[in-house]
């Protein structure tokens, strides 16, 4: 993380800024590990990977699964991720790492990209195009 955050302006964080932190958190123990397993700092990899694995399941255990299919795949996705952490703890192996990461940032850009926008605007867009995916769904049962 950029920097160290006290309890109280944890407090002062939306849900959404701290689920943003979290990615960030767990992208900067994945990409750190890697240079800990190239320098045979096996018990530091271990740690790090382990942090980016509980970051992994606190995502997953926050998802709001009345929000529709999207935070059902992104379930599947934090346990693949969390699998392969494992595995690649397990193994060492600096390549299964970097697929969790090739998964977990563009997510994490994306979320940063939501939070930019108004809340209103984001909620008119993702109404609209839920409505015209039902249309085409109802659509195609006919």
């Amino acid at each position: 993380m950029t920097g160290i955050l006290t309890e109280e302006a944890l407090y002062k964080k939306s849900p959404q800024e701290i689920t943003a932190l979290l990615y960030e958190a767990c992208l900067t123990n994945l990409e750190e590990s890697i240079d800990d397993i190239n320098n045979k700092d096996y018990v530091i990899a271990n740690k790090k990977l382990q942090k980016a694995n509980d970051i992994l399941q606190r995502l997953g255990a926050g998802l709001n699964y009345e929000a529709g299919i999207i935070a059902d795949q992104l379930d599947v996705l934090y346990n693949y991720m969390a699998d392969k952490v494992v595995e690649a703890n397990y193994k060492k192996d600096t390549l299964l790492i970097e697929e969790v990461i090739k998964g977990m940032e563009p997510i994490s850009i994306a979320w940063n990209e939501a939070l930019k926008k108004k809340p209103a605007q984001t909620a008119n867009v993702l109404k609209n195009k839920a409505m015209a995916y039902e249309k085409s769904v109802l659509m195609e049962d006919k």
